[in-house]
């Protein structure tokens, strides 16, 4: 332990990937711009606005830094953006191949979403893992002051609390999970399951969406690791729990992640995109319905499960084509990952399908975009529409869900929502349907563009309420907060 240098960060973030995205010029100029996405788009404001870690004790001098991967393999990347002091953990790439694509994305990825799709179970992939773990814990441990916050987040870097604790014993340790947390009956399935809680318990507080993730880690740490896991006694907190280890007691609770809803609200309502919503709708023909979906092209997302849906109200004539336009923006993800690369194929097919059964040539009832958008255009996109399908067949949480709500200050618009999505929980104001059940999907549909004006506003109100007044600071000052309340470890 004596031979980590300590650094200077008093609050570490550590994550798989930096916040940053890498451009080459036509002259092979470098350049360095922060990236899109859920996890920096949660993360970016609490980074700039806690740098502390939350605590009473932070102050304007406290210095952070953010540790992970830049996405590629070039050893002589030196990223950077403005704002954010990144620590860049290089990857090879075998290790690209074995721990990111391998282990993380083909066997914790489905086994986490309920199996959706077999999960691979490889021995070179786990030890590709521990290796590419070991990596981010000594980054951290090389980045935090004595006594520093250092926050791991998601399914990536599940052993880093561990290790980074062997490291560094001094530093308070948080991991938050972004993605479900399965039950005994599927996480049991995993040769590494052990291995796993063990480097989870390495931390001080350990973190979920929803209170069933928390109870589901409570029952297998007691259940596989024979440890003293119990709920909250007293009743106070239903979604906390503790793990009482050795020195020390691990906390485990449910933190709902949200979005920087006052930010996105006020970018919506900037007069440029208020007006390019309504020029989308005139691009696409001024149709009476205009439905919107948003989302990575992953096969937990239910794309397929919308546009089949969308066939069938077509067919029964419950949704007339010549006057419904469904916009699916869809980004590219893991694409040498061969689930995906089966699913990119088998949505383009349907798309291909309903468009020539029920479109024309001037007018395709389904426009598909395989490729990311500015910002800005998403946000219109969000204000054109009369609804946003958001169907996963399970889902952390789903931002996508929040950023569509807050761009509604109009009060329009509906939100049709899976059930399995941690979002329900709290946006139970939607129209909530079962992806499993094609008679709920369909109802909910035609429901959100059919009811009258006020039973929508009514919706889209309550909505607003629950996502304005909870937003992603309140998420990290709930889970910073309660990592500075945990207790030191016992010598």
């Amino acid at each position: 332990m004596g031979d980590v240098p300590r650094g200077e960060a008093d609050f570490v973030v550590v994550a798989n990937r930096l916040p940053v995205n890498k451009t080459v010029a036509a002259d092979g100029t470098v350049s360095w711009t922060r990236a899109p996405g859920g996890l920096v788009t949660a993360l970016a404001p609490v980074f700039e606005n806690r740098p502390g870690g939350g605590s009473e004790a932070s102050g304007p001098n406290r210095t952070g830094a953010w540790v992970g991967w830049t996405g590629g393999s070039d050893p002589d990347d030196e990223p950077h953006v403005d704002g954010i002091d990144v620590r860049a953990v290089p990857l090879t790439a075998d290790e690209i191949a074995d721990y990111y694509e391998g282990f993380s994305n083909s066997t914790l990825w489905p086994l986490y979403h309920d199996g959706l799709v077999k999960p691979e179970y490889r021995h070179d992939w786990w030890d590709s893992y521990v290796a590419v773990n070991r990596k981010f814990a000594r980054a951290a441990a090389e980045a935090a002051a004595e006594g520093a916050a250092v926050w791991v987040q998601d399914y990536q870097l599940q052993l880093v609390p561990a290790m980074l604790r062997e490291l560094r014993p001094d530093v308070k340790i948080g991991f938050f999970l972004h993605i479900p947390f399965p039950p005994y009956e599927l996480f049991s399935q995993l040769p590494w399951r052990r291995e796993i809680l063990e480097g989870l318990l390495g931390a001080d507080l350990v973190g979920f969406h929803l209170p069933g993730g928390a109870q589901n880690f409570l029952t297998l740490s007691r259940r596989i690791l024979g440890a003293d896991a119990s709920r909250d006694d007293v009743g106070v907190r239903e979604d906390f729990g503790t793990v009482t280890l050795p020195g020390r007691t691990v906390t485990v609770g449910a933190f709902p992640i949200s979005i920087d809803s006052a930010g996105v609200a006020a970018q919506a309502a900037h007069p440029a995109v208020v007006a390019r919503a309504a020029e989308i709708r005139a691009e696409l023909g001024d149709p009476k319905t205009l439905l919107l979906g948003v989302d990575r092209l992953d096969y937990t997302k239910g794309i397929d499960v919308r546009i089949e849906a969308l066939e069938r109200l077509f067919a029964d004539g419950r949704l007339d084509p010549s006057q419904t336009v469904f916009v699916q923006l869809a980004s590219p993800s893991r694409e040498n990952v061969e689930s995906y690369a089966a699913l990119r194929d088998a949505v383009e097919r349907t798309v291909a399908h309903v468009n020539g059964t029920y479109g024309t040539v001037d007018a395709p009832p389904v426009r598909y975009l395989l490729k990311g958008v500015p910002r800005d255009e998403l946000l219109a996109y969000f204000r054109a529409a009369d609804a946003a399908l958001v169907t996963p067949l399970r889902d952390g949480m789903n931002l996508v869900t929040k950023e569509y709500v807050a761009c509604r200050d109009d009060l329009g618009g509906a939100l049709v929502l899976s059930e399995f999505t941690g979002a329900a929980m709290e946006l139970c104001d939607s129209y909530l349907l079962n992806p499993y059940d094609h008679a709920s999907i369909d109802d909910a549909i035609v429901a959100a563009v059919t009811d009258d004006d006020a039973e929508r506003r009514r919706r889209m109100s309550a909505l607003r309420d629950q996502v304005m007044h909870n937003d992603v600071d309140q998420w990290a000052t709930s889970f910073l907060d309660t990592l500075a309340a945990t207790p030191a470890a016992r010598p």
